[in-house]
């Protein structure tokens, strides 16, 4: 072990390297429950609803497990990696609900622009797309997810609802006799925001998970988490995996290409494909190169020490991901929690997957879970991804205006494929109309032109 992972050499020992593991896998523990909410959102009210829930409870534990083992003996670092939020709202509400892609074929995406991730990792393109894209546009994504997010959460903590006059509105109190339940999980939800975020400012790790629990409790009290249908049975619950979610990807290959024309079915199914992996793709070096910095960790040229390999390491954690039936898997920002207790090598890693492994226990457990718990995380997720906006630069006009419509078109329109194509459309277009085309990169034209190809297919 002290071979492999150069303990002494990097100024660590076993005794840290375990206790940073299970630091980074508290902190992020939150995903084996938000992650499967979010991807059986689209079965709620049928009987697919448990089956795929449990499924993906399944697959998020493995697809953690995999991809954090391969980051820890593959690249050595100290990164976790697990199904990413924001993917994972991309492959729901715009792939699943908005475009009405089965459960199979979004896997099937997945798996796609997990294996072309491989090989643009290996060819070192995915380094030249990333140039290609302005600077605003890339810190609008990832605030526009933020947004994104956030309005899913407020809706599914029931705060913000329906209203015909206004599209939204605030839950009314005044039903509250009428409908308790929807009206006490509002206030839990809120609670559970405030909780999350004062346990966070007091560096308490696990301050997402501690007030999961700690809301799922309270209600309890209030009927907002109830026991009906729970039942400790282990056995059927992996029988939902094994028949529902491992292995869906492959089946979903024939719906790809079925539509009313074949080459719109192909043009859309291409899109979708770079938006995966465009999202992934900024998100994981953006989390990449952060991490790193925050933890002295980048070399004297700025680079990530063994940064190929991690890039490898999440491409072929995508691909297992997709096959096991969960969405794209990303390096969290989360695992500088156990850099911070001193995480320096791939053992820490290690650690933490083999606890992501050994959570697949809980999967009993985890479906009495009521959405006012888990809303707040998306919530508070989202608010933190906010935070990049002040990496947005506004002098230029030409480019802030595109990065303004590209984050709010995420959240307004439910499809972060859409925030992306108005954001690189108008870029493109104002920076030509404006004399200033020599600053728009070829690549970031092509990704335009195709954009605009397919919403117009769509028309047809």
């Amino acid at each position: 072990m002290e071979k492999f992972f150069k303990l002494k050499e990097n100024g660590t020992s076993v005794k840290i390297e375990i206790l940073a593991g299970i630091t980074t896998f508290v902190t992020m523990a939150y995903i084996i429950m938000v992650n499967p909410a979010i991807l059986s959102t689209p079965f709620e009210g049928t009987d697919m609803h448990e089956p795929i829930f449990n499924g993906v409870f399944f697959a998020t534990c493995i697809a953690a497990f995999i991809g954090t083992l391969l980051m820890g003996v593959l690249a050595k670092l100290p990164f976790a990696q697990a199904p990413g939020m924001g993917m994972n709202a991309f492959f729901t509400y715009s792939v699943m609900l908005g475009m009405g892609y089965s459960y199979q074929a979004a896997l099937a995406m997945v798996l796609i622009s997990g294996a072309l991730f491989v090989i643009i990792t290996l060819c070192s393109f995915r380094e030249q797309v990333v140039m290609a894209i302005p600077k605003n546009i890339k810190v609008a994504i990832s605030v526009g997810i933020g947004l994104f997010l956030a309005f899913v959460g407020f809706q599914d903590a029931g705060i913000v609802v329906l209203n015909q006059d206004t599209m939204v509105s605030m839950v009314d109190f005044s039903t509250f006799a009428k409908d308790p339940t929807a009206c006490w999980g509002a206030v839990l939800a809120f609670l559970g925001i405030v909780l999350t975020t004062v346990l966070y400012k007091k560096n308490i790790t696990g301050s997402i998970l501690i007030s999961i629990i700690v809301i799922t409790i309270l209600g309890i009290f209030t009927g907002n988490t109830v026991f009906e249908g729970f039942s400790i049975d282990f056995g059927n619950q992996f029988k939902d995996f094994t028949d529902v979610s491992l292995f869906a990807c492959f089946d979903g290959f024939k719906e790809l290409f079925q539509g009313s024309s074949l080459g719109k079915a192909i043009l859309t199914l291409i899109m979708l494909i770079i938006t995966f992996s465009m999202v992934d793709m900024f998100d994981t070096l953006g989390t990449l190169i952060g991490t790193a910095k925050a933890a002295n960790m980048l070399d004297e040229d700025g680079n990530i020490p063994n940064g190929k390999k991690s890039l490898l390491c999440d491409a072929l954690a995508t691909i297992g991901g997709a096959i096991c039936g969960t969405s794209t898997v990303t390096t969290y920002g989360e695992c500088i929690s156990g850099i911070s207790v001193g995480g320096k090598t791939g053992l820490t890693s290690v650690v933490t997957a083999i606890l992501f492994l050994v959570s697949i226990i809980f999967a009993p457990f985890v479906g009495i879970i009521p959405a006012c718990a888990t809303a707040p995380a998306l919530i508070f997720i989202g608010g933190l991804l906010l935070s990049a906006i002040k990496e947005m630069e506004f002098d230029d006009i030409t480019d802030a205006i595109p990065a303004y419509l590209a984050m709010f078109t995420m959240p307004l329109t439910y499809s972060i494929a859409n925030g992306i194509a108005i954001g690189l459309i108008s870029y493109t277009l104002i920076k030509i109309f404006t004399g200033k085309i020599k600053e728009v990169h070829i690549l970031t034209i092509i990704l335009s032109a195709l954009f605009v190809l397919r919403y117009f297919m769509i028309s047809l």
